[in-house]
């Protein structure tokens, strides 16, 4: 049952009728197919930024662009919403055309070329159709979400923008791109040289700063937003449709930065396939270099945003929690969800210069932090690392644990001086995340030391 009046079903029926049909005009859209191309490798994550911390699950931040949104999609603190549309049988997604370079070529062709070659046109054919695919889904996202959105007053267009950005600034950019590969293909099919062109533009794509920097906040409203029946219902009518290929919303809007770290690989995968001689293969690994350190940039600034953007959700009951550690932070390393002795559900953040447990709170619909106790510097934090059965948990855990059982997967933080507050003795759900725990706070800690000596040692020397 839709929670709406009723003409405002029939609009959107209408457009979403209008969005396939138009949507016929797109070639055929399919996944890679795992049976006729070589993957690319697999990124090593090392954060899940957005996804719901469950379970103790540990968000660490580093590589943070090549974090996945994985899970159900909430953003910490956000309730679930049951999907306000009855469920139907959705109609078969299009599929891309998975279609490779040597087979755009007849037999004859085909012999014209060694392996090695053929292999080297078909990684430059992928970076090509993967570049065609990405344009297509930002134009996709403006027409199929964000005009009928505003058409149909779903969502205002201040928030539309703060969700999907700027998202149309960058076609062009990709544009250029194919424009510039399709120039350097010749009469049989195959692109001479790529180096050049690649390093000339790579450097162009620190224009995804400002959005990859925003994305957290964006997935926050987005999350938000879903609440509203009116928002659920249009998303899941798009879900349903044909032209989604079963894709949300945010996995489209998530496109370019899952597209960022892959141009590394995809380089990668080029220069492994071209001769060492070829006038390609330095201008290839310079073009590597550039990718590398830009994306180390769009990092920094994407982590910098997260950072504040936590802080920002902190709320204080006593200005004493304000540790002054807290404004210096300009990256946060972890964070997740565990629980304290009396079993009581903590979100736990460790920032590079201080420990703060927090309970999710909801203030007049806004979703923030609430500060438990008082934040640990890092620079005073102890960490014991505590054996299965050496504590007892009380709480909502005392049904869970017998006489003959305690508790499993905790460790304890205090600070090294104890009047300065209490200890906390926390809790994860497997020992997978307790040792992830661990080694973030050991990396934080010694970190912190090493920082001290050399600003001992510093002034020393002055």
């Amino acid at each position: 049952m839709v929670a709406y009046d009723e003409p405002c079903v029939v609009p959107i029926k209408r457009t979403l009728q209008k969005i396939d049909y138009q949507n016929q005009t797109y070639k055929e859209l399919e996944e890679p197919c795992t049976k006729r191309v070589r993957p690319l490798g697999r990124v090593t994550s090392l954060a899940n930024l957005i996804s719901p911390v469950k379970n103790g699950a540990v968000r660490r931040f580093g590589q943070t662009l090549q974090a996945s949104f994985r899970g159900d999609g909430r953003s910490p603190g956000v309730p679930q919403q049951k999907p306000c549309s009855k469920a139907v049988a959705p109609t078969p997604p299009k599929r891309r055309n998975s279609t490779l370079w040597s087979e755009t070529l007849d037999v004859h062709q085909k012999g014209t070329f060694s392996t090695k070659e053929i292999k080297r046109q078909e990684a430059i054919f992928e970076l090509s159709r993967g570049e065609q695919d990405l344009i297509e889904d930002l134009k996709l996202a403006r027409k199929a979400y964000h005009d009928p959105m505003l058409k149909l007053s779903i969502m205002s267009e201040e928030e539309l923008t703060a969700i999907f950005g700027d998202l149309d600034a960058y076609i062009p950019l990709h544009e250029d791109l194919l424009a510039q590969l399709a120039k350097a293909t010749g009469p049989d099919g195959t692109v001479g040289q790529i180096g050049k062109i690649v390093v000339d533009w790579l450097p162009r794509l620190n224009a995804y700063r400002a959005y990859c920097s925003k994305q957290l906040a964006a997935k926050a409203l987005l999350d938000q937003k879903k609440q509203d029946p009116r928002v659920q219902d249009f998303l899941q009518r798009c879900l349903e449709s044909p032209f989604s290929r079963k894709l949300d919303l945010w996995s489209f809007l998530d496109i370019p930065r899952s597209r960022l770290v892959k141009y590394p690989l995809l380089l990668k995968e080029i220069l492994r396939h071209t001769p060492p001689d070829h006038p390609d293969t330095a201008s290839l690994e310079q073009a590597i270099s550039i990718i590398q350190a830009v994306l180390a940039d769009i990092n920094m600034k994407k982590g910098e945003s997260e950072c504040q953007y936590y802080i920002d959700k902190l709320e204080y009951l006593d200005d004493r929690q304000k540790d002054p550690h807290i404004d210096q932070c300009k990256s946060l390393l972890c964070h997740g969800e565990l629980r304290n002795k009396s079993g009581t559900k903590l979100h736990v953040f460790l920032f590079t210069e201080v420990l703060v447990l927090t309970r999710p709170v909801t203030r007049n619909d806004r979703h923030c932090f609430q500060v438990y106790r008082q934040p640990i510097p890092v620079q005073d934090l102890v960490l014991e690392d505590l054996q299965d059965g050496d504590v007892r948990m009380g709480g909502s855990f005392r049904g869970a644990f017998s006489n003959a059982d305690k508790a499993k997967n905790i460790f304890r933080v205090r600070f090294q001086d104890p009047s300065q507050g209490q200890s906390h003795t926390l809790q994860v759900n497997d020992i997978f995340h307790k040792q992830q725990w661990l080694n973030c706070l050991r990396t934080a800690m010694s970190t912190q030391k090493d920082s001290s000596c050399c600003t001992f040692i510093s002034s020393l020397n002055t």
